[in-house]
C-alpha cells in the first residue's frame, strides 16, 4: 500500500525504486503476474536505474524458476552481476527469502555448468529478448549461452553467498579455465584440493591442468589418486568443458600409461590400474577408441571378467562389423566362457575378413586352447560340408568360399591329417578335383598309409582306375567309419556306384567262402552304401555280421529289409522272416522271435519248416514255442497262447505243446478259442 502511495505521487524520483520493491512485495504475497509486470516496467525503462534494475532482474529470476525456465533465470543473474556483483548479493541476501535461496543457489550452479558443458545451444547460438531495443533491453540483448566470462561472474556470485560450498568454487575453476586463465583455476582448485585431498572431481581437474602445463609426473600422480578413489564417472562433466586439444592430451597420456603399465608386470592390481587409464583415454576421446577398447577388453579377459570383456569388443563392432581383432578377441572370450556356437561364429566371419591376422593369435594360445578351437571349427565345418553336399543342390558360392577360407587355415594352424582330408573334400565340393588331388598328394604322399586318405585318393582317380582297385581303399574306410564312406560316395556318380556295388559285392562273396568275415564285412558295407540299400546287398551284409556274432547289426539290416518288402514274394518273405527270427533268438528276444517264424510259416511253410531244419533246429525252436505260449496261458491270453501252440505243432508234434493244448482246451473251454 505504502508503494502504491509513493507511486501515484506526482513526485517520479524514486519510481524504478518503487516499483521493484512493490514487484517483490508482489512476490512475496504470492501474486507472481503483478510481481512480472513490475519488474518487466523496471526493465524496460528507457531511463534505467542500475540498482533497481538489478532487483528487478533478481526477482524476475525467481519468478522464473516457479515457471520451470531455469535458464532465462541464470540469465537474469549472469546479467545483474554484469551490471553490479555487490547490489545483486546485497538483493539477494536481502529480498530472497532464506527458504528459497538453497533451490536458487543449486538452480545457479546447475544452469551455469550447463552452459560451460555446451548442452544448452550449438555453435554459435545466442537468446535475445524479444523486446523493445532501447535502454537496459539493448543491454540485455545476450552474447552466446556458453560465454564463459558470465558464468564466471556467477560463479563468483555463489561463492559470495556460500564460501564453503565446493562445487561453487569448481563452477567458478571451469570458467576460468575457458577463458584461458588457466594458472588463476590451478590456484582456486588447489586450495579447494587443500581442503578436502580426496575430492575426486578436483583431483582430475587439477591432473588435466598439470598435463597441459608440462607436469606429466604430476598429473600422473593426481590420476593415480582419482584412480585409487575408485570415482572415474567424475570425467563426464569435466570433458564437456576441456577443449578438445586438451582431451586429446589426456587420451594419449592415459593410452601411453596404460601400455607402460601392461608392458611391466602382469599382476592383478597392475592390470586393474591398467583398465582405468584406458578408461579415462576411452573417456576423453568422447566413449569411442578402438585401441584402447580392445586393449581394455584384453585386460578384462585376463582379470576374469568376460562379460565386460565382450562389451568393449561389441562396441567396436556396432561401428566396425568386419573389425577382425574384435571379432576374434570375442570368439576368444567366448571360447573361455565354452560357448561353442558363439565363438565358432565369431572366428569364422575374422577368417574371412583377414585370414592371416587370425591365425598368428589362435596359434598364440595355449595349446589345449588351440585344440579346442581347431576341434570346433572342423566340427562346424565338416557339419557344414556334409549338410551341403547331402541336399545335391547346387552349393552356394558364398558357403564354399567361407568353407575354403575355413579348411586351409586348419591346415595352416594344425598339420593334422584330419585337417587336410576336410581341405580336400572342400576342394572336391567345389568340383576343383585336380587341386584336391594335387594336395591330397603332397599331404600323405602318391600313396597314402591312412585309410581315410587312400579313399579319397580312390574316389579322385575312380574314372582312370579299376573299379575293383577302388573298391579295396573305400572297403577299408566302410570298417573304419561308415558315415565318412557315405559322404565320399556323394562325389561318385550313379553308373559308378552301381559298378561299386557289384565289384564290392563280388568280393564279399569271395572272402566269404574263404572264411575271411571281417574283410568281407568291409566290402559288403560298401556294397549297400553304394547301392543305397539294396535288399539283396543288406541280406549278405547280415549273414556276415552273423558270422561275426554282430548280431544287433545284423538285426538293423534285416529291419530295413522286411521295411521294404513291398513286392517281394512269399518266398523271399518268408526266409526274411526266418532270418530275423534267428538274430532276435540269438539275442534272447523269444517272443518277438516267434512272431517272425509265424509270420515266415503263414507266407511259405515248406520253405520256412526247411529253414528251421537247418537253423536253429526244430526241436530247439518248438521248445521255444512252448515257453512263449505257456507264459501266455500264465497272462489268461488264451487265444494268443493257442495260436502259438498251433504254429508250434506244425513245426514239430512236441509232447508238452500237445499237453499244453489240451490244457488250454480245459481252462479256456467256456471261451470261444476258434
Amino acid at each position: 500500500d505504502i508503494c502504491e502511495q509513493l507511486l501515484a505521487a506526482e513526485q517520479s524520483t524514486y519510481h524504478n525504486t518503487l516499483l521493484a520493491l512493490r514487484g517483490f512485495c508482489s512476490l512475496h504475497a504470492q501474486d507472481h503476474q503483478g510481481a512480472l509486470q513490475d519488474f518487466q516496467r523496471v526493465i524496460e525503462h528507457d531511463s534505467p536505474h542500475p540498482n533497481s534494475c538489478i532487483k528487478a532482474l533478481c526477482g524476475r529470476g525467481l519468478i522464473r524458476i516457479s515457471g520451470g525456465s531455469n535458464y532465462l533465470t541464470a540469465l537474469d543473474y549472469i546479467t545483474a552481476c554484469q551490471l553490479k556483483l555487490e547490489e545483486t548479493i546485497f538483493t539477494i541476501k536481502s529480498y530472497v527469502p532464506w527458504n528459497q535461496r538453497g533451490l536458487l543457489l543449486k538452480v545457479l550452479q546447475e544452469e551455469g555448468q550447463t552452459m560451460l558443458q555446451k548442452k544448452r545451444y550449438p555453435e554459435g547460438s545466442s537468446v535475445s529478448f524479444q523486446k523493445k531495443q532501447t535502454g537496459l533491453c539493448t543491454f540485455l540483448t545476450l552474447k552466446p549461452s556458453r560465454d564463459a566470462p558470465g558464468v564466471f561472474q556467477l560463479a563468483s556470485l555463489l561463492v559470495e553467498l556460500d564460501s564453503s560450498d565446493e562445487a561453487s568454487r569448481i563452477l567458478c575453476a571451469d570458467a576460468l579455465y575457458q577463458m584461458g586463465r588457466g594458472e588463476e583455476a590451478h590456484r582456486l582448485l588447489s586450495l579447494a584440493l587443500s581442503r578436502n585431498p580426496q575430492r575426486a572431481p578436483v583431483l582430475a581437474r587439477l591432473a588435466l591442468l598439470q598435463l597441459k602445463r608440462g607436469f606429466v609426473y604430476d598429473g600422473n600422480q593426481l590420476l593415480k589418486r582419482v584412480i585409487r578413489i575408485g570415482d572415474s564417472s567424475c570425467l563426464l562433466p569435466i570433458l564437456d568443458i576441456f577443449q578438445d586439444e586438451d582431451r586429446k592430451l589426456l587420451q594419449s597420456h592415459c593410452r601411453w600409461r596404460a601400455l607402460a603399465i601392461l608392458k611391466g608386470k602382469q599382476e592383478g592390481a597392475a592390470i586393474k590400474e591398467a583398465v582405468a587409464h584406458l578408461s579415462f583415454a576411452i573417456l576423453a576421446a568422447g566413449g569411442y577408441a578402438e585401441d584402447c577398447l580392445l586393449t581394455r577388453a584384453r585386460c578384462y579377459g585376463r582379470l576374469g571378467q568376460m562379460k565386460t570383456a565382450i562389451f568393449d569388443f561389441n562396441a567396436i563392432l556396432k561401428e566396425d562389423p568386419k573389425n577382425v581383432q574384435a571379432l576374434s578377441g570375442r570368439g576368444f572370450v567366448h571360447l573361455a566362457l565354452r560357448q561353442q556356437k558363439e565363438a565358432v561364429q565369431d572366428l569364422i566371419s575374422a577368417l574371412k575378413v583377414q585370414a592371416g591376422a587370425v591365425i598368428p593369435a589362435i596359434l598364440s594360445l595355449k595349446p589345449e586352447a588351440q585344440g579346442l578351437v581347431t576341434g570346433w571349427l572342423l566340427q562346424h565345418g565338416r557339419a557344414a560340408l556334409t549338410e551341403l553336399v547331402a541336399t545335391k543342390d547346387p552349393p552356394g558360392e558364398e558357403t564354399l568360399r567361407d568353407l575354403l577360407t575355413m579348411a586351409k587355415a586348419l591346415t595352416k594352424i594344425c598339420k593334422a591329417a584330419q585337417h587336410h582330408i576336410f581341405y580336400t573334400d572342400v576342394l572336391m565340393a567345389n568340383g576343383e578335383h585336380q587341386e584336391a588331388l594335387k594336395h591330397l598328394q603332397e599331404a600323405f604322399g602318391h600313396r597314402p598309409a591312412e585309410d581315410f586318405a587312400r579313399a579319397r585318393l580312390a574316389v579322385l582317380q575312380l574314372r582312370s582306375r579299376n573299379v575293383a582297385e577302388a573298391a579295396a581303399p573305400l572297403s577299408a574306410l566302410a570298417r573304419r567309419d561308415e558315415k565318412d564312406l557315405a559322404f565320399l560316395l556323394n562325389f561318385v556318380d550313379t553308373k559308378q556306384q552301381q559298378h561299386l556295388a557289384q565289384a564290392a559285392a563280388q568280393e564279399g562273396k569271395v572272402l566269404m567262402k574263404g572264411h575271411h568275415y571281417e574283410k568281407a564285412l568291409g566290402y559288403h558295407s560298401l556294397a549297400v552304401l553304394a547301392s543305397r540299400d539294396s535288399p539283396r546287398y543288406l541280406r549278405r551284409r547280415a549273414a556276415c555280421l552273423t558270422h561275426l556274432k554282430k548280431y544287433e547289426g545284423a538285426l538293423k539290416d534285416m529291419e530295413k529289409v522286411i521295411q521294404g518288402h513291398g513286392c517281394s514274394s512269399p518266398k523271399t518273405r518268408a526266409g526274411d522272416h526266418c532270418c530275423q527270427g534267428f538274430l532276435l533268438l540269438a539275442l534272447a528276444e523269444e517272443e518277438a522271435a516267434v512272431r517272425h517264424y509265424m509270420e515266415a510259416l503263414q507266407l511259405d511253410e515248406p520253405l520256412a519248416l526247411g529253414t528251421i531244419t537247418n537253423c536253429p533246429g526244430r526241436e530247439t525252436l518248438t521248445k521255444t514255442f512252448h515257453r512263449v505260449a505257456q507264459n501266455n496261458l500264465e497272462k489268461q491270453r488264451y487265444e494268443e497262447a493257442w495260436k502259438i501252440t498251433d504254429f508250434g505243432l506244425k513245426i514239430d508234434k512236441s509232447t508238452e505243446l500237445q499237453k499244453l493244448r489240451a490244457r488250454l482246451k480245459r481252462e479256456a473251454s467256456s471261451c470261444s478259442i476258434h
